[in-house]
């Protein structure tokens, strides 16, 4: 079971990678995958426990402000499995 989901969305790659950079070194959190939203867009994916990812995505948004723009920011505390299997653990690849 994840007791949280975190989401970062960027506008451009640079952003997005900082971001994941920042949040992977700044908690104990496992990331995920980046998925291409479109128009620019990356969303970074990042699961743990709710304090770290809280702590993770906070930082990844700090570090993503530095060199671009964030465009939205989530935690979802205790999400539905149906969810979590939305967004498995994987490389830094982008879904097919």
């Amino acid at each position: 079971m994840v007791d949280a989901l975190g989401i970062i969305e960027t506008t451009g790659f640079t952003p997005a990678m900082q971001a994941a950079d920042a949040a992977v070194k700044s908690a104990n959190v496992t990331l995920g995958r980046w998925i291409k939203i479109g128009g620019g867009r990356i969303a970074i994916i990042i699961r743990g426990d709710v304090a770290a990812v809280n702590a993770a995505v906070e930082a990844g948004v700090q570090a993503a402000k530095r060199v671009g723009s964030v465009e939205a920011q989530l935690v979802i505390a205790r999400p539905s499995d149906k969810l979590i299997a939305k967004f498995p653990i994987g490389a830094m690849t982008s879904p097919q």
